[in-house]
Parts: structure tokens; C-alpha cells; sequence
């Protein structure tokens, strides 16, 4: 006896893909109004009447952003920090994951419930002794101290995330690769890692998003000198109150790393976890 599956009518159909559009309309429309208003005239951001379009164009914001302050320092620094971040994090994170979910020792439960009470705590609750902390190692106001200080937070998710891959890659492949002559190292990397591949690249991209729109212990941590391009922006608000068409422009140039970094590996994300894995 087979059942047949119903397909959605047209009229639903066409429900939800309205309410898709609506949601995706709603999300988008504070990044096109940054983007609008980074184009426009600055007497314009401020109108009563606020303009759709952003008519006449205009690169003046652009360039009075890059006159108020620095910007490829900050710019730079937060790439090394958010780079760094995001390739210790996943090396020790997926070493870490790796334990967790394919070995049984002593202690392990007590592992996995230490890692989601880490990140049950406010970041702001730890700003004082983290600041002690790296004072007295001699690592405030230095890029090393903020990675360090960044991997309190980006290692506990990325461990747990990639724990959950892990656990979705049958073991069979495995031990067939065992089987065939592999060692449990050589199973891993022609096994294991490429399936895991999705994993890593969705892991990264929140890392490298968490690091860099990290501001309260940049600010903190960091000397006006080594400031990031979080606190960069900051730079705008002034005793004269705050130039929001620059701070645009400036908001729009620092997505554009983000941006570029997900392009580059969103092939990745769309691949299927296991595609491949069997042959028929």
C-alpha cells in the first residue's frame, strides 16, 4: 500500500512565499538604509524627510570617514584578530569536538557541562577579571591578549557546534576506511574531514563575525592607538553630536570584509553534510 504525498497547493504556495519575501524585506531593509544613506548627501540623512532613493549619489561620506580617523589600522587589526581567532579557534576546537564525541574517558560529561556553563555567562561579567588578568601577564593593549581574550567565548561554541557534526558522521565510514588499511588518523583526514567540511566553514563564519563586531573589550583592552574597527566607529560621535552619514559610510566599509569572507565559502555551507559518502 503506498501513500501518496500531498503537494502544496498553489494558493499556499504562494502564502509562504509571500511571507518569505516579507521576512527577507524586513531583515534586509536596515542594511539597504545603511547603504542609502551612505550614498547620499550628509544634509540628507538628516531630513525630516527621509529619501528611498539615494539621489543625488554621492562618495563624500566615504571620504569624509577616512578623514575623521585612521581607517586601514583598524581595518588591519581586526582582520589579524578576527583571522587568528577563527583558525586557533577551529584547530583546537575541533581536536576538542573530536575527544568529545569519539572517546570515553573519565570526566567527559563534566566536559560538556563545563563548556554550556561558559557560555551561559555575560561577556560583561568577566571584563574586570579578564582585564586583571591579562595586566598581569603583561598582554594588555596587545593583539595576542584580545585573541586570547576572544577565544573565551568564540572556543566554548565552536566546540560545541562541531561536536554536533561529529556526531552525525556515522562511525561505519570509519571503520570501513580501517578495514581498508587506514589508521584511525589517515580515516579521519580522507573520511571524516571532508565531510565535516559544511561544519567547519558555518563554525568560522559565526567566529569571525563574533570577533569582529566584538566592542566592549576592545575598547577596554585596547589603546586608542591599536583600537579595532568596532571602536573605529566610535570616532564619529563628537561634542558636535554624531555625523551619521560618515558613520554609514564607515559602517558600510566594514561590512565589507564579512561579506567577501562568506562569498568565498558559501559553496561550502550549501554543500550537503554527507553527499557523497556512499557509492551506489
Amino acid at each position: 500500500m503506498t501513500t501518496e504525498v500531498k503537494q502544496p497547493r498553489p494558493k499556499g504556495r504562494a502564502v509562504y512565499n509571500l511571507i518569505g519575501l516579507l521576512v527577507a524585506a524586513v531583515m534586509g531593509f536596515p542594511v539597504y538604509w545603511m547603504i542609502n544613506t551612505a550614498l547620499k548627501p550628509a544634509k540628507d540623512s538628516i531630513s525630516p524627510t527621509p529619501k528611498f532613493l539615494p539621489f543625488p549619489l554621492s562618495l563624500e561620506n566615504f571620504h569624509r570617514a577616512l578623514q575623521i580617523s585612521d581607517f586601514w589600522g583598524p581595518v588591519t587589526r581586526s582582520l589579524i584578530i578576527a583571522g587568528s581567532t577563527v583558525g586557533i579557534g577551529l584547530v583546537v576546537g575541533l581536536l576538542a569536538a573530536l575527544a568529545i564525541s569519539r572517546f570515553a574517558f573519565r570526566g567527559r560529561k563534566v566536559v560538556i557541562v563545563g563548556i554550556l556553563t561558559v557560555q551561559m555567562v555575560p561577556l560583561v561579567a568577566m571584563i574586570i577579571p579578564v582585564f586583571l588578568l591579562l595586566n598581569d601577564l603583561g598582554q594588555y593593549n596587545k593583539l595576542t591578549g584580545i585573541i586570547l581574550t576572544y577565544l573565551t567565548f568564540v572556543l566554548p561554541f565552536t566546540v560545541w557546534t562541531l561536536r554536533g557534526f561529529i556526531v552525525n558522521i556515522p562511525k561505519e565510514l570509519e571503520e570501513s576506511a580501517m578495514v581498508d588499511g587506514c589508521t584511525r588518523t589517515g580515516a579521519f583526514v580522507r573520511v571524516v574531514f571532508p565531510l565535516l567540511a559544511p561544519g567547519l566553514v558555518a563554525t568560522a563564519i559565526y567566529g569571525f563575525i563574533q570577533a569582529w563586531n566584538e566592542y566592549l573589550y576592545a575598547l577596554q583592552l585596547l589603546s586608542q592607538q591599536n583600537t579595532t574597527a568596532t571602536v573605529w566607529l566610535g570616532n564619529f560621535t563628537t561634542t558636535r553630536g554624531t555625523e551619521y552619514a560618515p558613520m554609514m559610510a564607515g559602517s558600510t566599509m566594514m561590512a565589507i570584509p564579512v561579506v567577501i569572507f562568506f562569498l568565498l565559502v558559501q559553496r561550502r555551507i550549501a554543500s550537503g553534510l554527507t553527499a557523497g559518502a556512499v557509492k551506489g
